[in-house]
């Protein structure tokens, strides 16, 4: 699909960044992301810690004891998906989980475009690792990416794609957040904010119930849902979600989509490094421009 350049969407070169979680034990959550699903620690600036690999950061740890969680109907974080270049990198952090960490996985789906594993990390925030097919490979009807949920059996995919040396351990491949999936009070609303105003294309929609969005023609950067959350109001202070990161390509496309945030009454707060707003469930989302 070619995607429409237009002052109202997202320019192509947009993509989403690294997610912050708020998190009660943050040795615990360091290490699940370190040792099991194999990122490394990038930095740490007191209580915060940031894991990535080859100097990309895709989860921010920042320790906040004294918050709680959230109920599970409340809106929030659906899973982090971090994307990998190829299957055996794939593998061998699946594969790392899974041994050190039995418990949290979750499932596994092929989804035509990509395949993916899911887990849950110490905290309960959804964790999706996954591979995405080459591009020429997806289908498109009617401006809509063709994606399914057909069962991926976990053991066969790592019988499949684990080598030698990923059984070892976790590669050092690239890796990092491929698209977020929230959980919010109502699809339509979603649509409003993410669509019309934010500048996303939509790339798939399941009824009142999911939407999936994107720009340049990816199949989704953001996926939204109401099926845990359908109703919810905007969120309290809570473990889980900090924020969200849009990436965008140029100071032309932050030009632009700040006039989009200004017409449409969403409040920001704005320095030289990045425009901060929040959703209508007020999930913080921090735009920045990569050069």
């Amino acid at each position: 699909m070619s995607p429409i350049q237009s002052s109202d969407i997202l320019g192509s070169a947009t993509d989403v960044g690294p997610v912050t979680l708020k998190v009660g034990d943050l040795d615990a959550m360091t290490d699940y992301y370190a040792r099991g699903v194999g990122l490394q620690v990038l930095g740490q600036e007191g209580s915060v810690v940031t894991l990535g690999r080859g100097g990309v950061a895709s989860v921010v740890l920042e320790h906040s004891p004294l918050l709680k969680h959230a109920s599970a109907s409340a809106a929030g974080l659906f899973h982090t998906a971090i994307l990998f270049e190829d299957q055996a990198d794939l593998a061998a952090s699946v594969y790392s989980v899974a041994r050190r960490f039995p418990r949290s996985f979750t499932g596994s789906s092929d989804h035509a475009v990509s395949k993916a594993l899911y887990f849950d990390d110490p905290e309960g925030n959804g964790v999706e690792l996954y591979w995405d097919r080459p591009r020429e490979d997806w289908q498109w009807r009617d401006g809509r990416v063709v994606m399914g949920t057909q069962y991926l059996d976990p053991n066969g995919f790592l019988q499949e794609s684990l080598t030698e040396a990923g059984a070892e351990g976790p590669g050092d491949g690239a890796a990092a957040v491929g698209h977020v999936h929230l959980k919010v009070g109502d699809i339509e609303t979603a649509r409003r904010f993410y669509v019309d105003t934010v500048g996303f294309e939509v790339t798939a929609q399941l009824g009142d119930q999911a939407l999936f969005v994107s720009a340049g023609g990816y199949h989704h950067h953001l996926g939204m849902n109401t099926w845990q959350s359908r109703g919810a109001s905007g969120r309290w202070p809570a473990l889980g979600l900090g924020e969200l990161t849009i990436e965008l390509g140029s100071q032309d496309d932050r030009g632009a989509l700040r006039d989009r945030l200004v017409t449409g009454g969403v409040v920001i707060r704005e320095d030289d490094q990045a425009l901060v707003l929040e959703d209508p469930w007020k999930n913080e989302v921090r735009v920045t421009v990569v050069s």
